[in-house]
């Protein structure tokens, strides 16, 4: 079994930290099934102002709210305004890796939704794997790239 990415909110901005919450990450529901995050579930944040990298578990905040809340001990590791990056993760046999399609949101500096991509990986007649962001219409964007299988 690897683990491997399921979904991420990619630059997501730090609208509070609340130091005296008992803990966790609180997001806005609308932005948690965009990237497919369930609530209570465990994810690793990323901080990309100070290279800060913790994991909690999600609660769900008001729907709509674009809220992107650390509380408790990880309120310590970021500033409101801060972007940072929340990603999941599932553990899958790498047999079934092509059959994945994590979704991807990135934001604007409000937590608008600007983009809706998704990571998909292929696997050619010769046992190499590709690598390809799409947009939501399926279209591979500029990134790329191939590896063999190891």
């Amino acid at each position: 079994m690897r683990k491997i990415v399921a979904g991420k909110l990619h630059g997501i901005h730090v609208t509070e930290a609340n130091l005296n919450y008992h803990g966790s990450i609180t997001l806005d529901p609308d932005h948690c099934e965009a990237a497919g995050i369930l609530p209570m579930e465990f994810v690793e944040i990323w901080n990309k102002n100070s290279g800060a990298r913790i994991s909690t578990y999600v609660i769900l905040g008001e729907r709509g709210s674009r809220c992107c809340i650390l509380n408790g001990a990880a309120a310590r590791t970021c500033q409101p305004g801060d972007p940072i990056i929340v990603c999941n993760s599932i553990y899958v046999n790498e047999t079934h890796l092509t059959a994945l399609k994590p979704r991807i949101v990135t934001f604007d500096q409000d937590n608008h939704i600007r983009d809706r991509l998704s990571y998909s990986v292929d696997l050619d007649a010769s046992g190499r794997y590709s690598f390809s962001i799409l947009d939501e219409a399926n279209e591979a964007l500029a990134i790329s790239a191939a590896v063999s299988r190891a």
